[in-house]
Order: structure tokens, then sequence, then C-alpha cells
């Protein structure tokens, strides 16, 4: 049985997410709230969804979903709980405390902590899910997917929800809590610091994801939303099979220490 390993303390700008207008609005469970680009341009993040349960453009993503799940970048959990309410292995990360804790609130399991840093049972997990902008973490698409395809079990799955519109975009931009009136003004109730971020249509996915060996499932939408579902390489036929059920039942969410995530190793 595994258990989680020890992470850092998220970097400047992971902190981003992890309090100020993010955090507030999670706790709120409402925005508004805007990723806000240097010139002024305004992307709306859908905070009522995120807080809500899981819907059906959601339930038909997880019916996809194969053995062990990782939520990158849960946010407030809806996904996670729904996989545990349906009795499925799940785990969700994310570097928001406010958002892990609410995962946790609402019964999924949730680790604070990057992608990038070290995670339980890494090369086992069955299918890897980046919805809600997710794609965009860390600004760098190629990096993400190098990443993800290291964590996934050989052959697993990852479902990621892309830009409904053909754009290949790398950007800095902040998280801003208020109006939009008062966003462009430059006078939002709150704003964190900049952080790289990038848009991603499914036609950019592939382009990444080819070269890295990446093979296409399949590619859909829904409720407005578009998804592409890539399969990673896999490994030869010596390879220990992926474990579904590997992660530890009591990754429970407490308060953090400075080298600890929010979770019970």
């Amino acid at each position: 049985m595994s258990t989680a390993h020890e992470v850092m303390v998220p970097s400047t700008v992971e902190q981003n997410w992890s309090a100020g207008p993010y955090a507030e609005a999670l706790r709120a469970g409402h925005g508004p709230l805007f990723l806000r680009r240097g010139d002024g341009w305004l992307l709306p993040l859908e905070v009522e969804r995120w807080c809500a349960r899981a819907d059906a453009v959601d339930l038909q993503v997880l019916d996809r979903c194969e053995g062990a799940v990782l939520d990158v970048g849960c946010g407030p959990g809806r996904l996670v709980s729904e996989l545990a309410a349906q009795g499925r292995t799940a785990l969700g990360i994310d570097v928001s405390e406010a958002a892990v804790t609410h995962t946790v609130r609402i019964g999924g399991q949730a680790l604070l902590t990057s992608v990038f840093e070290p995670l339980p049972d890494e090369g086992r997990w069955g299918t890897a899910l980046l919805v809600d902008g997710n794609v965009g973490i860390g600004g760098d698409p190629g990096a993400l997917l190098e990443r993800l395809a290291r964590l996934l079990a050989p052959g697993g799955l990852l479902i990621a929800e892309t830009v409904p519109v053909d754009v290949d975009e790398r950007l800095s931009v902040d998280l801003v809590r208020g109006t939009r009136g008062a966003c462009v003004t430059g006078t939002p109730a709150s704003a964190s610091a900049p952080f790289p971020w990038a848009r991603i249509g499914t036609p950019a996915l592939l382009r990444y994801a080819r070269p890295l060996d990446w093979r296409t499932v399949d590619q859909w939408s829904a409720g407005g939303r578009c998804f592409v579902a890539l399969r990673s390489r896999d490994a030869s036929s010596s390879a220990e099979p992926p474990k579904s059920t590997a992660l530890i039942s009591s990754q429970r969410a407490r308060k953090p220490s400075p080298d600890r995530p929010v979770a019970d190793g």
C-alpha cells in the first residue's frame, strides 16, 4: 500500500491559487472571478459550476475514465467526490488549500500539491483528468503532457478539456475578483500576482501530443465544452501492470505544515 510523498510548499506562482481572489471565490461559492491578461482581456471563470455537483457533461467524462483517476487541478472537487460516491478510486490534487479543503468536505480525497511535485503512485494511474481549463497549467502544454505521461500507467488515458476554438496561446495572467467593469478599469475587488497560463484548442493540443507518443482516442463536444481523449505509450510486455486501487484510504485534509501536503500520509 502506498503513502503520499512529502511535497514542497507551493511556489510563489502557485500561491496565487492558494489565497486571495480564487480562495475567496471558492469560499463564497461564486464569482465573479476572471483571468486577466496584461492588455486587460478577461476570461470569466465558472466558479458556480465548479462548486456545484457534477453535471451531465461531467458524468459523460467520468464514464470514460479507466482505473484509478487522478484529477489534476481538482478545484472544489465535484469530479473527485462524484467518483468517490460511485465507489471508484480517485485523488484530486490542487495548489489551493481552499480547493482541497472543499474537496474533502464533500467526500473526495485530495492533496495540496502541484502536478510537477512528487505524487503517490506515479506510473500507475489509469486516467488523468485536465478539465475546466487546466490544460493551461504552467503555461507550457508540452511540459505538462510529458509530466502526465510519467504519472499514468503504460497505455493510460488522459481526458483533457480544450478551448472550443482553434487557439494556441501562452500568456501571463492574474486572477481578479470583482465586476467586469471594475476589472477592466484596473480596480478589481482583489487581484493576484501575474503567472504563466495557456489557452489550447484541440488542434493545438494534438500538435503537442503527437511528438510525445500520445495516441488520439476520441474527440467530442457536449454542453458547449470540448474534450480530447489521449492514450499514453504502451510499455513492453514485461512492465508491471497498473494498480487501480493503490491509494491509501486515509488521505484526508488537515492543516498543512511547511513541508507536508493537506492529507494524512
